[in-house]
């Protein structure tokens, strides 16, 4: 569960930068980006190692 986590999350990451960089797709990009960060700090502080 943690691997797809983490893998959710660089996804989103990778998503962000591509709107970011190439195409603005208004606020749902960093709504996008928001839940990526949210989701590694849950691994974070649950203890979990995220590699």
């Amino acid at each position: 569960m943690g691997n797809l986590l983490y893998i959710v999350a660089v996804i989103l990451i990778i998503a962000w930068l591509v709107g970011f960089v190439g195409y603005s797709a208004g606020g749902i990009i960093h709504i996008l980006l928001v839940i990526a960060i949210i989701a590694v700090l849950l691994q974070v502080i649950q203890g979990r190692r995220i590699l």
